[in-house]
Parts: structure tokens; sequence; C-alpha cells
């Protein structure tokens, strides 16, 4: 969930990455014949260098995440005083600011399918890594929460997200509050007139803010893996495709919106030519002034 950049996510990038660290390398592709040269480019990019990097971190991350929502959700179940609902939502919050500041620069911190799907469909994030990050996602929740199950015995419902009342009020509420959490995500971690630097701290208090709302009526899941792994452990599976539509509808609206909305003026393209232009005047300068001190050495040398 988490970086900045003009567009991009703030995290390795893999054939970026690797082109600019292996020079040799790349003249060694750029002499390789055309079709040659292309079959190599696309097998990076279909299984790039920093892929397992960036797997075993959505894993990780979502494993914690998940640890630490459902675990304090299911002592909220339990025993209302050992963890308040406030103190739930309050937990969820910080575990996603701190995982975004922990790993955001590796792997963008989704921690959440509905978030990585939206991120491709807005064209931040490469379509050929969603199944990947998904896959790790659902592992790293699905492990959290067995664990859980072990540490927390005898209690039986593993912070499983069920609605409240009915089936539709719960969809409602989901694909808001993922609405204002995408919403507030894009606007922070891909646009570069945003404060990137607090990126994490603005979407931790976004799932915060929204689970206090949602958390009576829907659980305040907002992300199929957070509602899927608990299921498995707790064997309970009420009403799943409501999480299974919501928070991605939600995600995806949140991500078009705020894409529509991008201030995209032609100030700010003048302002970022006449930037470049200024550049590429002082290197000229530059140039300029070193070659007028490396004439004035060589009349120094000839007197």
């Amino acid at each position: 969930m988490a970086s900045h950049g003009s567009g991009r996510m703030n995290e390795i990038h893999d054939i970026d990455t690797v082109t600019a660290q292996n020079l040799s390398s790349q003249d060694f592709i750029f002499s390789l014949p055309r079709a040659a040269r292309d079959q190599r480019r696309t097998f990076m990019e279909l299984f790039p260098p920093f892929l397992p990097r960036k797997v075993v971190s959505e894993m990780i991350a979502t494993f914690l995440l998940v640890f630490v929502t459902c675990g304090s959700g299911a002592l909220n179940k339990s025993n209302p005083a050992l963890v308040s609902q406030l103190g739930q939502s309050v937990a969820g919050g910080l575990i996603v600011t701190v995982m975004i500041y922990a790993v955001g620069h590796i792997s963008g911190a989704h921690m959440n399918p509905a978030v990585t799907l939206a991120f491709a469909v807005a064209r931040h994030f490469p379509w050929i890594q969603v199944p990947f990050y998904m896959a790790a996602q659902i592992s790293g929740a699905t492990i959290a929460s067995f664990i859980l199950r072990q540490l927390l015995h005898p209690i039986d419902d593993l912070g499983t997200t069920t609605p409240s009342g009915t089936a539709a009020n719960a969809l409602v509420a989901e694909m808001i509050v993922t609405f204002n959490m995408m919403f507030v995500t894009c606007a922070v971690a891909t646009d570069t007139k945003a404060v990137g630097e607090l990126a994490g701290l603005a979407v931790g208090s976004a799932v915060c803010i929204t689970s206090i709302f949602a958390g009576p009526i829907s659980g305040g899941s907002m992300n199929p893996a957070r509602t899927l792994g608990p299921a498995f452990a707790s064997n309970k599976y009420n009403s799943l495709w409501v999480y299974f539509v919501g928070p991605p509808v939600g995600t995806v609206a949140g991500a078009l919106a705020y894409n529509f909305i991008r201030l995209r003026d032609l100030d700010g393209q003048s302002s970022q030519s006449l930037k470049d232009k200024s550049s590429s005047l002082k290197v000229r300068r530059m140039k300029r002034q070193e070659s007028t001190l490396a004439n004035d050495d060589l009349i120094d040398e000839s007197v």
C-alpha cells in the first residue's frame, strides 16, 4: 500500500535495477540478435530477478498483519475486557503503518489482494506479478491464522469477519471503507504532489478510522486474505462472498476515482519542461567553463 513516485510504486523495480547495476550484462544483451534480445527481455518481465524477494516480503507483511488484527479480534470476541473494539481497530491501523515503513520499499507493502488488483487496474503495478502477490498474501494470512488457532486454544473464532446484519449492508460497508482506504493510498503512494514520506501514517490512519466504523457492521475486513485465512482456521464460511466482492470493487473504484481527479494541468507540464530546459542550460554552461579552463591550461603550458 505504500510509497511514492511518479505514477510508480516506490519498490524495487526489477528490470530497471538490474540494468543499472549490471552494465556489462546490458552490453551483452544489446549485442545479441534482435529476436534473442526480445526473448530475453520477455523472460525478465515474466520472471524478474527480484520477484522472490518481493513475494517473500508480501508473505511476511501479510502474516504479521493477520496475526495482529485477527489475534486482537479473537481476544475481543472472547473477552472484550482483554482487547476492546477500539483497541482492535487501533492495532490494525498500527500494524499497517509499521509494515509500510518496513517493507514498502521492497514490495510496496500491499498485504491485500484487493489492493494489488486495484494498483494493476490503475496501471501502477505489472499484471504479470499479480498472481504471485495474491498467492503470497493468502499464504501468509492462512499460516498466521493456523498459528493463532494453536496459541489461542480453546478460542475457536479466530477473528473471522461476518455480517452482523444483512449481507447487503455488510457489502455496502465494505465497498465504502475500502474505497476510502484505496483513495488515500493512491493519493499518498502514487502522486508526486502528495507528501509521500507520510504514506504509512496516512494509510494506517485510514485503516484505523474505517475499521472503527465498519467493525460493528461487517467486521471491517477490507481484505479478502484477512477474511479467508481465519475462515480456514475457524472453519467458518458465512457470507464469504461479501468479502470477495466488496473490497475489490471498493479498491478499484477508489484507485480509478483518484486517477480521475489527479492534477495533470498544463502548468505542471510547463514547469517540468522549464526545469528540464534550465538543467540542460546548466550542463552546457558547465561544459563551456570546463572548455575555457582547459584552454587556459594549454596557454599556460605553452608560455
